[in-house]
């Protein structure tokens, strides 16, 4: 699909009565943290504080990261994770995971951290009803990378996916790696053979098997699953996802073994053909208590390219080789495999499968469940975060305006909505409903021919108006 050159920015579609309302934050790109209310009026920056993710804690603490290795030395290695405070002071920082000495820099303490974390309190990192996270104490989990060598796996260094558990103080209590459980992963012989050839090359770090690219990390938090006996589905257990492999896990905090597993072949019993290719999958977690759906798995299935198996005519070699062109949002029990619930093409309004890759990010992005029910959805490689209801209604949307200078891509990583109570530094913004566009009708102004009605403004929407004492500057201690 070609998209338009031009098109709107920022909120286009607002509902007020059947949207969940409250502040939503994401990382704008070379930007910093932003925080938007419901109308799409940019209420608060972070500058500097980049985020993978940022998340927003109660009290209008932000965590996020101030600065990255270089892909020369490193694949998406953050420096540190650090919380700051609505001033943008650092109240807590973590980097003491590995002692760096890359040539030509600086000798430092990396946290190495990508893509999640988790702190205590809440088990997904966005707002759960008698669950808010800790914001001036408790443990955090991290997702983190370790270069290894596994004979069993490659005779190529591995970048390895790594969750630790660190206290207030910094002090790592708990690690686990993905690379001790390899035989665990249920990888078939094709799939092995491939593995050890090319486990997932890049450049980056002058050459290493980003194998896994474990992209999400999350606690199970208490569910009836484990309240009926299920020892599997232990609060304190941890669920984890595998862009590259196709794999859903969940690891037992106690033994470290993996004791549920989706994939990487969803062949393999009738169940999992039922639910169908989970394929370069994001932000897979289990919807906690408190919230409509709890117990169950919500996962943005990307679609795009990923696995390791038998080479076809959408890959030759057998890397990457499941391929599908559109996106689909799962929520589905854990134990049956029974969709509960989905948003995929046909749900949002497409016709399937002429107009699927309509709806389609083929990386990043995420979904969040709502108290009301609603659905936040990312998706990420477009810039769109929009909320849907459980009958597929769209009620809210928005468009980042912000794009990069490397990659020309507004691609926005994970989106948070949080109770306007969590930012009880600002007053809380009035919400104007935002009628859809008749895109039928709209015009650049001065391009309407004769006879045709030209719209050139969107009732409601309120542009930020730059006011710098809602911009704060991260300082990063030298």
């Amino acid at each position: 699909m070609t998209y338009p050159s031009v098109y709107p920015t920022g909120a286009t579609i607002y509902d007020p009565d059947r949207c969940w309302n409250g502040y939503t934050i994401y990382q704008a790109r070379e930007v910093g943290a932003l925080l938007i209310d419901m109308n799409g009026a940019e209420v608060k920056l972070w500058k500097g504080l980049h985020g993978f993710p940022n998340k927003i804690l109660p009290g209008g603490y932000v965590m996020g990261h101030t600065g990255e290795r270089p892909n020369a030395f490193g694949l998406q290695d953050q420096t540190d994770l650090v919380q700051v405070d609505f001033e943008g002071k650092i109240v807590w920082k973590f980097d003491r995971w590995e002692f760096i000495e890359d040539p030509g820099e600086d000798p430092q303490w990396m946290a190495r951290q990508h893509h999640d974390f988790q702190r205590q309190g809440n088990p997904v990192g966005y707002y759960v009803p008698g669950m808010d996270p800790y914001a001036d104490r408790g443990n955090t989990w991290i997702l983190c990378h370790k270069n290894v060598f596994r004979k069993e796996i490659t005779d190529k260094r591995l970048c390895d996916d790594v969750i630790i558990e660190v206290t207030w103080e910094g002090d790592v209590v708990w690690e686990w790696a993905c690379s001790d459980h390899f035989e665990e992963l249920g990888f078939s012989e094709e799939a092995r053979n491939i593995l050890a050839r090319n486990p997932n090359m890049v450049p980056c770090g002058g050459g290493m098997g980003d194998w896994l690219h474990v992209n999400s990390m999350s606690l199970l938090g208490p569910n009836r699953w484990y309240d009926a006996g299920d020892e599997r589905f232990h609060p304190d257990n941890i669920i984890w996802d595998s862009r590259e492999s196709n794999i859903l896990c969940i690891v037992s905090k106690k033994t470290g073994e993996i004791v549920w597993k989706v994939g990487p072949d969803y062949n393999a019993s009738k169940a999992l053909k039922k639910l169908g290719w989970i394929i370069g999958q994001h932000h897979a977690h289990m919807i906690p208590r408190g919230l409509p759906g709890e117990g169950n798995i919500l996962v943005y299935d990307n679609g795009g390219w990923a696995g390791y198996g038998a080479p076809n005519p959408g890959s030759a070699m057998g890397i990457k080789n499941a391929l599908r062109d559109f996106s689909r949002v799962l929520e589905f029990d854990p134990v049956t495999l029974e969709i509960v619930w989905q948003h995929t093409p046909k749900e949002a309004g497409l016709v399937h499968p002429t107009d699927s890759n309509r709806y389609y990010s083929p990386f990043i992005s995420s979904a969040q469940r709502l108290p009301n029910g609603n659905t936040l959805i990312t998706e990420g490689s477009g810039g769109r975060i929009i909320e849907v209801t459980p009958g597929h209604e769209l009620v809210w949307e928005y468009i980042s305006p912000y794009w990069g200078s490397m990659m020309h891509m507004n691609m926005v990583y994970r989106a948070y909505r949080v109770p306007y109570e969590w930012v009880p530094q600002l007053n809380r913004p009035k919400q104007t409903p935002i009628r859809p566009i008749d895109v039928t009708a709209f015009r650049v102004p001065g391009a309407a021919p004769p006879g045709h009605k030209q719209v050139t403004a969107v009732e409601g929407v309120r542009p930020y108006q730059g006011d710098a004492a809602l911009c704060v500057q991260i300082d990063v201690p030298k």
